[in-house]
């Protein structure tokens, strides 16, 4: 891996109209002239750059033009502010590209993330502060693990009538649920609250099937207006505008940004969305959409949803370099690698209230040594699969990310573990079984930068 400097001292970039000045290099702005010229724009630019003490680094036509920039200054987040008619298929695949070469590895080298709005106004807000959000109820339209939620419902897309619910302080239980539940899921958004939004199913850039296995209704989109359609053709409008995050881990198409009509511009516009993954093709092999649960919702409050994107992407990318994939994995892999979106300013933190963990992760460092420990807490199933709901589940390696970038690592205890250190994250391959009297530790030795 080469070598970088988080801070790149006396470095002066030039954006059209934008003072420069040398500061420090932990946070780059990513946009088109065309886009940076245009005076509405221009603010949502302006207002990311100001809140974070960025820099803003332009391109003529494609993003990859920054590359060289990037490279000198390596910041640990990115943000990619275009226009909808910019953020296209094409440039989802090319921002994952791009920002796996800024070094040697084949990793991703940045947190980053693609803001973008139906207008320059509806993006301006989104590009402001916002206090950070913990994320006490989930609303979903499919399974997910609400043990490890604080509270929250689940209306099953595979069985009519199943609703999961948890409250506070109580177990999840199955009770019975509407068998159209269009203005139900509409109704978690606009009077529950839900902090946190998870949706899978037959869906296109304009709708989400709601049901999979039985008639439902149906989420739709028209110019930036979200709105549930039920089973008796009555609308029902989507106005939530608490901020919340939002998880199409199983959606056909839902993050592909082709028209201003988009359903991922009326999720950010309609219903208060301020960061979301999507897919920006038709969903097939599932583990770059599926396994951000295993990291966010199934690891709660131990990654941001920025970080449980980049983590379970690092897991793609470190499966893709076994020798012994199938075929069939290895290009369900490459089909997903490029394929999912993350819209919304990196930086901005959400996460899970604390929940049920299956193991305690913790990082310590002195004197130049670090050391990862990994202590299983649920016996001899810590290791296991929490939730199989979807596709590619389970059997994510543990990731752990570095507070600052570091230099060359020597390993001294754990190397039977195989560990990957890169100069921002650990990555451990997660054992096939678990032994429950046994701490997990990785030792090593490294230079902070």
């Amino acid at each position: 891996m080469l070598t970088r400097l988080l801070f790149f001292a006396g470095l002066v970039l030039f954006a059209q109209g934008l003072h420069a000045a040398p500061i420090p290099a932990n946070y780059i702005v990513v946009v088109s002239q065309s886009t940076n010229a245009d005076e509405g724009w221009r603010q949502v630019v302006d207002a990311l750059a100001q809140q974070h003490n960025a820099q803003v680094v332009t391109f003529s036509r494609r993003p990859s033009e920054a590359l060289t920039q990037l490279k000198e200054v390596f910041p640990k987040y990115t943000c990619f502010v275009a226009q909808p008619q910019e953020a296209t298929r094409e440039f989802v695949a090319e921002v994952h590209q791009l920002t796996r070469h800024l070094d040697d590895d084949p990793y991703t080298d940045t947190h980053w993330g693609i803001l973008t709005g139906h207008s320059a106004q509806a993006t301006l807000k989104h590009a402001q502060p916002v206090p950070s959000l913990a994320i006490h109820k989930v609303a979903s339209g499919t399974e997910l693990a609400l043990e490890c939620c604080e509270e929250g419902l689940c209306y099953d897309e595979l069985i009519q009538h199943k609703l999961l619910q948890k409250k506070k302080g109580d177990d999840a239980a199955e009770v019975r649920g509407p068998g159209d539940t269009t203005a139900a899921l509409v109704q978690s958004l606009n009077d529950y609250e839900a902090d946190l939004f998870v949706t899978s199913g037959h869906a296109t850039e304009r709708n989400w099937q709601i049901g999979f296995r039985y008639l439902n209704g149906y989420f739709r989109s028209d110019d930036g207006k979200l709105f549930g359609l039920d089973t008796k053709d009555v609308r029902h409008d989507v106005d939530s505008q608490n901020p919340k995050v939002y998880m199409a881990v199983g959606n056909c198409l839902m993050g592909h940004i082709d028209s201003k009509d988009a359903m991922a511009l009326a999720w950010m516009k309609s219903a208060g969305v301020r960061q979301m993954i999507g897919y920006t093709v038709v969903t097939w092999y599932g583990y770059g959409g599926w396994g951000c649960l295993d990291y966010f919702v199934e690891q709660p409050g131990r990654y941001s949803f920025s970080e449980g994107f980049l983590a379970n992407h690092h897991a793609l990318l470190h499966r893709l370099q076994r020798e012994d994939l199938s075929k069939g994995d290895r290009r369900g892999l490459e089909y997903d690698r490029d394929v999912v979106a993350f819209y919304g300013d990196p930086a901005w933190e959400a996460r899970m209230a604390p929940g049920l963990q299956r193991f305690e992760q913790t990082l310590t460092e002195s004197d130049g040594v670090f050391t990862l420990s990994i202590k299983p807490l649920q016996g001899e199933s810590s290791f296991g699969t929490v939730n199989n709901n979807g596709s590619q589940r389970g059997g994510r390696p543990f990731v752990q990310f570095l507070n600052h970038r570091i230099g060359a690592a020597t390993v001294v205890e754990g190397a039977d573990l195989n560990p990957v250190i890169t100069d921002d994250f650990i990555l451990v391959p997660r054992p096939e079984t678990c032994d429950p009297n046994r701490t997990y530790k990785v030792v090593f030795r490294a230079k902070s930068l």
